[in-house]
């Protein structure tokens, strides 16, 4: 008996830490509707699919290209 009550308590340990970790990935702040690097406007599809983006597409790849 005491091992479906543990495997109960790791499963719900689990996905408790899988939440907490989802939960610090949210953006902190909206995306920016135009780029802090080159001022061109971000486009709508990428203001949603890359939740609080800051920079556009290209600008982005460069950025990472530096790193």
């Amino acid at each position: 008996m005491a091992d479906a009550v543990d495997f109960a308590n790791d499963h719900a340990e689990y996905f408790l830490q899988l939440s907490l970790q989802r939960l610090a990935r949210l953006p902190e702040k909206p995306s920016a509707q135009f780029c802090e690097d080159c001022g061109e406007p971000i486009p709508l599809a990428r203001q949603q699919s890359a939740e609080g983006c800051e920079t556009c597409i290209d600008c982005q790849e460069l950025r990472e290209r530096r790193r």
